[in-house]
């Protein structure tokens, strides 16, 4: 989240500002809390952290539209950012991200990217990152912790890209866990540290892009494919894996409007 205008500068490096042992530097978490008041979604707190300031757009409709828009570059070696949100009863966010994430070569660092995501009673939200991209040396951790009340949906697209243009990319670990009204709905580790195990058969092989629009809370009518997965509860996943982001794109932006998303 939040695009690099430049590369992690080589200065911090040099002064000793990455941290030994590939430790992570303390950070302040973006807050994002919205609340629904009569028929409108309207803003509690929207809280700068380190490295992302949210910001409201403009929208027609009751839903309420927060942009993330970045402070400083990230993600470089020692970073640890931190994404809170947490949407009231009845209330409708729409979350979106225009630039996407670049994590840099750690030069033996590593750097973490972590989400908690809470939505109360009856609340909706929606959720679209563009390209997660783990440039070559990169290692990170990247955690999204949703927690869903009754009656609450989450409509989340994540695109995960391994290199930049040319690269083979680094080391990537995400961690996924979507609880809702008491019982896991996703619990996942994709463990893509390893190159030469990642582009197994059975796991990205060539494929170097993996997306996936996930709704959660709700078990869509369409569209079915071969590459949605129903949920044991409510709530269904479907994934894209090819070697260009747009091949992913194509695959997946109808399933994100039928499922409910707009652009």
């Amino acid at each position: 989240m939040g695009a690099l205008t430049a590369p992690c500068p080589e200065v911090l490096v040099s002064l000793g500002a990455e941290p030994s042992g590939g430790g992570l530097a303390p950070s302040r978490p973006t807050t994002i809390e919205v609340a629904r008041f009569g028929g409108r979604t309207l803003p509690v707190a929207l809280e700068a952290g380190t490295f992302l300031l949210p910001r409201v757009m403009r929208r027609p409709g009751p839903a309420l539209r927060v942009a993330l828009a970045a402070i400083r570059a990230s993600l470089c070696a020692g970073d640890d950012l931190r994404l809170r949100v947490h949407v009231g009863p009845g209330a409708h966010l729409e979350l979106v991200d225009p630039n996407g994430t670049v994590a840099y070569n750690a030069r033996g660092g590593r750097a973490a990217w972590r989400a908690e995501v809470t939505l109360a009673e009856g609340a909706r939200m929606s959720w679209r990152e563009p390209s997660f991209i783990v440039s070559d040396g990169a290692d990170v951790l990247r955690e999204i912790d949703v927690r869903l009340a009754p009656g609450a949906e989450l409509l989340w697209h994540e695109t995960l890209v391994l290199g930049r243009s040319g690269e083979r990319g680094g080391a990537l670990r995400s961690l996924t866990h979507v609880r809702g009204e008491g019982a896991d709905l996703l619990v996942e580790e994709l463990d893509l540290r390893d190159p030469r195990l990642r582009e197994l058969p059975g796991m990205l092989g060539g494929a170097r892009v993996l997306g996936q629009v996930g709704l959660f809370g709700r078990t869509p009518e369409g569209p079915h494919g071969p590459g949605r997965m129903d949920l044991a509860g409510p709530g269904a996943i479907t994934r894209a894996l090819a070697r260009q982001t747009y091949l992913v794109d194509e695959a997946l932006t109808p399933v994100w409007h039928a499922w409910g998303g707009h652009a």
